[in-house]
């Protein structure tokens, strides 16, 4: 048997070989394989190991339950189509697991930007009290880069969402267009916005007002119209906030990654960084590469 390049989960040794092979029911025939320096059997961990049900019935959920299902309704079809069925709760836990595992992985891309960054936030009712999702987009690309579920529209929040922003940018903005809140004109202060500098070649910020006479900020309130229109069936984000938050994280890994954009005829992933998803089913790619 000869060494192949894989090292071993337990010791980290290269001196790994061949060992048989096994069968599930979920993930069908496995390679086994053996480290000859510490004794050890294992098989390589893919984003699915010990998951119980198959990748292409877990992503097919995913999808299903972003493009407007309920959990209920994805459990309905999947009684249909596979013959081991699915819970709702299962399909909902699979939401989580993956919008974290995948969140995980984009937040670490860098960003070829555009030349204007739009800020925005949308109100939402949790457990019958008020909640945001604050957000950012490039207009260029149509990317959007950050955001965060909050409670409260406070400067920290704000300015933590910006800070998001800033990590994933291979240059700097030169226009940051926000509504007329008061806490943006010292939140945008952390993507480097000072009166200073505008001459010399630095960040401007724009207030734009729709209410005052101003122009809508077209490509985030688009955004906000494809997020309102998925999140009218959560029926009020019942559980945590870290949660709901993540919810949101796979929505925006949806419009980003999985969803093709009316406006640039291709998803944003495409025009914003150099990652390549080759497989028709992006959620596929996305988590083979966030494992």
């Amino acid at each position: 048997m000869k060494s192949i390049n894989i090292k071993c989960l337990h010791c980290g040794s290269e001196e790994v070989v061949k060992r048989g092979t096994f069968e599930t029911k979920a993930h069908g025939k496995q390679q086994r394989f053996f480290c000859k320096k510490c004794g050890k059997k294992f098989i390589v961990r893919t984003g699915f190991y010990r998951m119980r049900n198959n990748a292409q019935k877990i992503t097919a959920s995913i999808d299903l339950f972003y493009n407007g299902l309920s959990t209920r309704k994805v459990q309905a079809h999947l009684k249909a189509f596979f013959p081991h069925n699915a819970s709702n709760v299962s399909v909902y836990n699979w939401v989580i697991k993956y919008s974290k595992m995948i969140g995980s992985f984009t937040d670490k891309l860098k960003i070829k930007t555009g030349r204007e960054l739009q800020a925005d936030e949308i109100e939402f009712k949790r457990k019958g009290k008020k909640a945001y999702f604050l957000d950012n987009i490039d207009t260029k690309t149509r990317f959007a880069l950050s955001s965060k579920f909050c409670d409260s529209r406070d400067m920290p929040n704000f300015k933590e969402v910006f800070k998001m922003a800033k990590q994933k940018l291979l240059n700097a903005y030169e226009v940051i267009t926000t509504d007329g809140y008061l806490a943006y004109p010292r939140a945008v202060k952390v993507m480097g916005v000072d009166k200073r500098y505008i001459q010399k070649g630095g960040t401007i910020h724009i207030i734009n007002n729709a209410s005052r006479g101003g122009s809508f900020n077209f490509p985030i309130e688009r955004l906000h119209n494809t997020i309102r229109q998925r999140t009218e069936g959560f029926r009020g984000f019942h559980g945590s906030r870290e949660k709901a938050d993540l919810l949101m994280c796979g929505l925006l890994i949806y419009y980003n990654f999985v969803r093709n954009h009316q406006g640039i005829k291709c998803c944003p992933y495409e025009l914003a960084t150099d990652l390549e998803l080759n497989n028709p089913n992006r959620w596929m790619d996305l988590i083979e590469l966030s494992s």
